[in-house]
């Protein structure tokens, strides 16, 4: 982990055209942008001497400022379409950064469709910080990958890994998979690493915490995650 001098950065990608739940990152959520909760679980934290939204929406832009985040240029219209992944767009960022001369030691992208997120859990990943690589969220898989099974071209069922399909889950490796939450590095590993690879650190959270947001039964479930965590608090 830095020390407490080091010059830390939160990006949060939000472009404006999400395709499957139209404009996802603005859209309330128990009465509050989805966004909202990133930006304030990064406030939280108290790791970072800047959150950036990056985005080419100037809706989007105008709650970000509104909820304490800044948005200091707009995305290009060449990293804003459904087809750019977030890595290019932090990339982006952090050129920003340096010319201005404000390159920091260490960046976290966070994503602004994470309202289960927490400061608790940005600060386990900062501290699990790899000198070299990526730290970002993770969860496992609810149920054995290696049993999988599809339906081939002509119709018939099959298993994705014949090999496995006979064996009891307990004998199987337990897989994780990628939560979607945070991604902690150093700015010249955002340049020349995969973030998921071998030096790259996985902090586990449980599944109960994560919840992708692609279809509106994705947002149904999150909303009902949502009221049961109140409730048990």
């Amino acid at each position: 982990m830095l020390d407490n001098t080091s010059y830390r950065v939160a990006i949060i990608p939000a472009r404006g055209g999400s395709q499957r739940i139209s404009r996802k990152n603005i859209r309330l959520l128990n009465g509050k942008p989805l966004i909202a909760y990133s930006i304030e679980a990064a406030l939280k934290s108290k790791l970072f001497d800047r959150i950036i939204v990056s985005t080419d929406d100037n809706d989007i832009a105008e709650i970000a400022r509104y909820f304490g985040a800044e948005t200091p240029f707009e995305r290009p219209p060449e990293l804003a379409d459904h087809t750019t992944g977030t890595t290019p767009v932090m990339q982006h960022a952090l050129n920003f950064l340096s010319a201005e001369g404000k390159m920091p030691d260490v960046a976290c992208l966070i994503y602004a469709t994470c309202p289960l997120l927490t400061e608790k859990d940005l600060l386990a990943g900062l501290e699990s910080l790899p000198q070299k690589g990526f730290c970002f969220s993770a969860t496992t898989f609810d149920f054995p990958i290696l049993r999988a099974l599809h339906t081939t071209e002509t119709g018939e069922l099959a298993p994705m890994f014949p090999e496995h399909i006979g064996k009891r889950s307990q004998d199987l490796v337990e897989a994780i998979h990628d939560a979607g939450q945070f991604y902690w590095a150093r700015p010249d590993d955002w340049f020349n690493r995969d973030i998921f690879g071998p030096s790259s650190k996985p902090l586990l959270l449980p599944r109960h915490r994560i919840q992708d947001l692609d279809t509106e039964e994705d947002w149904l479930r999150l909303t009902q995650l949502m009221a049961l965590q109140k409730h048990q608090s």
